[in-house]
């Protein structure tokens, strides 16, 4: 990342630190409760507003120093006399993590919402009790919620942090900036690490590896979103089986994905599991929540599909 790139994140994560000074808390739902709560109003009234629910506002509506610290971050546009936030920032935990103002709709967006906290909770719940882990990947990072979570998990039940490792990398170059102020503001991760572009490629090695792979079929191909292949599950499946040639013996991926069910089959972990157990990979899968975004059901290319269930799945390596 170059001088200016770094200097933008530590502006960013200065951002961050002021919010938390502040107690800034918001959680961000999905993007159809966002368009539905924000057409009640026009213009944001306060710091919720204008980085949780993205609404323009004027420039006295907010402190001096956050609207400073906002020009810094390079994160103001100006239109008709308002100011608009380019950013969000949501709450996880104690946690604050910037990612793109709504509508996502740029193609390079980076995006955290209901999905991300799931993530997490599955990330927490599987690193209990894993025993030693100390070089971690968080492969597609986006705002860097995976790395930021493992690393906090790891360090809670293993007080390992002073010699942890963890790699941020996307392929998105806006998500690598976001997730570096995300991690700066997190602080005491171990060491932190920062690759653009393939993260399963190089000769690195790991013994966990987290994943949150997008899993819709998106039209507009957003880098967060669109999973490609039949029903969005080509990229889940790539990066699993990437993933396995990057672990160690007994290294664990801990992927979260979605997977479309059609008449009662769930297909990607038909061909998942095979994959894996041909591979000599011990395999756990369940369901964490059977029904998720159920108007992308109403699109041409999910004809045939009864439901888009999110999976957990829990991959160690013998």
């Amino acid at each position: 990342m170059s001088k200016d790139g770094r200097d933008l994140s530590f502006a960013r994560a200065n951002l961050l630190g002021a919010l938390k000074e502040r107690s800034y808390h918001f959680v961000t739902p999905t993007p159809l409760t966002h368009a539905r709560v924000i057409a009640r109003r026009s213009m944001a009234a306060d710091l919720r507003d204008v980085l949780g629910w993205s609404l323009p506002f004027e420039r006295r509506a907010l402190e001096a120093e956050i609207v400073e610290l906002l020009e810094a971050a390079n994160a103001l546009d100006s239109a008709n006399g308002a100011l608009k936030s380019r950013v969000r920032v949501a709450s996880l935990g104690d946690d604050l993590f910037l990612h793109s103002a709504f509508p996502t709709t740029q193609s390079d967006a980076v995006f955290f919402g209901p999905d991300s906290y799931r993530f997490a909770a599955f990330i927490r719940g599987e690193i209990d009790g894993m025993g030693k882990r100390e070089r971690v990947a968080d492969i597609g990072t986006g705002s860097g919620v995976g790395g930021v979570v493992a690393a906090k998990a790891l360090d809670k039940h293993l007080a390992r942090a002073a010699t942890l490792q963890i790699m941020f990398n996307d392929i998105n170059p806006q998500a690598i900036e976001f997730a570096m102020a995300n991690v700066l503001a997190a602080g005491g991760l171990g060491t932190a690490l920062f690759m653009p572009g393939d993260g399963l490629s190089g000769d690195f090695t790991y013994d966990l590896i987290v994943a949150n792979p997008p899993y819709i079929v998106d039209g507009a191909h957003r880098t967060y979103r669109d999973g490609g292949g039949d029903f969005g599950s080509a990229v889940s499946f790539a990066w699993a089986n990437n993933a396995i040639d990057k672990l160690e013996r007994n290294g664990v991926l801990l992927l979260y994905t979605g997977s479309a069910i059609v008449g009662g089959v769930d297909r990607f972990k038909i061909e998942l599991e095979k994959m894996l157990r041909a591979r000599a990979v011990d395999v756990e899968y369940r369901e964490l929540d059977p029904d998720v975004f159920g108007e992308e059901l109403e699109r041409e290319e999910y004809a045939g599909v009864e439901r888009i269930a999110v999976v957990g799945v829990v991959a160690t390596k013998r």
